[in-house]
């Protein structure tokens, strides 16, 4: 009984290991946008604390501060949009935040390719401390 709980508890483990490591689903500018104005996204910096003080996407949290926090910062719902961002569409460092939200256990987390760099360059309004 002990090898099969041994067992099933490393591939529960290496299950969510696989999971955090792939690439998480790009969501679009404009449907970023969208569930902004819906209030229906939690928005996860992975630029660093000066980039976040300097202009982050409007009510992102700042993932280099906040890594230990990040369970409390994200909702309840499981289910909820939460979306990963970094600088531009050449940076994985957006992958850190993806992963430490799946292996949270959220099951639609996604991936602003652009940055903020893409979105400073769209036009769209940056929040800054």
């Amino acid at each position: 009984m002990k090898t099969l709980t041994a067992l099933l508890t490393s591939l529960c483990l290496a299950a969510v290991a696989f999971a955090a490591s792939g690439k998480v689903a790009d969501i679009s500018h404009a449907d970023l946008q969208k569930a902004i104005a819906a209030k229906a996204v939690t928005l996860i910096d992975v630029n660093g604390t000066d980039s976040f003080k300097e202009g982050r996407i409007p009510g992102a949290i700042d993932f280099i501060a906040q890594e230990k926090k990040l369970a409390a910062l994200l909702p309840k719902d499981k289910n909820a949009l939460i979306v990963a961002y970094c600088g531009n569409e050449y940076c994985n460092a957006y992958q850190s935040a993806a992963s430490a939200a799946l292996a949270l256990g959220y099951k639609n987390v996604k991936h602003y390719s652009p940055g903020i760099d893409g979105w400073k360059k769209s036009g769209a309004k940056v929040e800054k401390s």
